[in-house]
């Protein structure tokens, strides 16, 4: 945390001044700040905290016997990459990988969407396949094998019949173009969610949250035999 800000004209909680007290460096910027760079005029946030965004280092991501990833390819919403976020972090992952032109981890709608677990996960940014192919080499190489496992309509097996509890990278593809060829070739498998309506696919971030489910469940179960 660089710095917190506050209104020096407001009357702030016992909670804020103690932890303006309690976390220098602190500064009033100019009266009713708070309310136009929290976005809620109307119930301006008492401190605002100015923080450092992390490097983007995928060893910052643990990768363990029980490793459980996430890789979202390109996505254009940044909503979804909030919600991605809060499933991952929800059930058990260790962390989210955003490859490619995508929307911006750190935009407003993505931290709010993560409902907080983008303070709580790894969320690393690389430019391309490649940078995530030699990471994965790496710790294969080191004797853990993680297995790729892409996610599409035309999946060689239903989740339900995939063992996910084997250290595990899920691939979600752009929200239009699903997963783009190169990691369709760097995928070991390809899973696909079994669904009986009419809707032919679900909004990435659900297809995610389906999947990381399908995880903890098995995760759960075998932990209990």
């Amino acid at each position: 945390m660089r710095t917190l800000l506050y209104d020096a004209e407001r009357s702030l909680s016992r909670w804020a001044q103690e932890l303006l007290r309690e976390s220098p460096p602190r500064r009033s910027p100019w009266p009713g700040a708070a309310g136009r760079i929290g976005e809620k005029n109307e119930d301006a946030p008492e401190l605002i905290a100015v923080l450092e965004i992390p490097q983007d280092d995928l060893e910052r991501i643990p990768v363990g016997d029980d490793f459980l990833g996430v890789l979202f390819d390109r996505p254009v919403s940044p909503g979804n990459i909030g919600s991605i976020i809060r499933s991952a972090d929800a059930f058990g992952a260790h962390g989210l990988v955003v490859t490619g032109h995508a929307a911006d981890v750190y935009d407003t709608k993505s931290v709010r969407a993560s409902t907080g677990s983008l303070f709580a996960l790894p969320v690393v940014r690389v430019p391309s396949h490649r940078e995530v192919a030699a990471w994965l080499e790496e710790h294969r190489a080191q004797g853990r094998p993680v297995v790729v496992v892409g996610t599409d309509e035309q999946g060689e097996a239903d989740i339900f019949d995939f063992d996910l509890t084997q250290p595990t990278l899920l691939l979600i593809g752009n929200e239009t173009t699903g997963l783009s060829s190169a990691w369709r070739e760097l995928c070991d498998h390809v899973v696909s969610i079994p669904m009986t309506g009419s809707a032919s696919s679900l909004n990435a971030a659900n297809a995610a949250t389906a999947v990381l489910y399908e995880a903890a469940r098995q995760r759960l179960a075998a932990a209990r035999r």
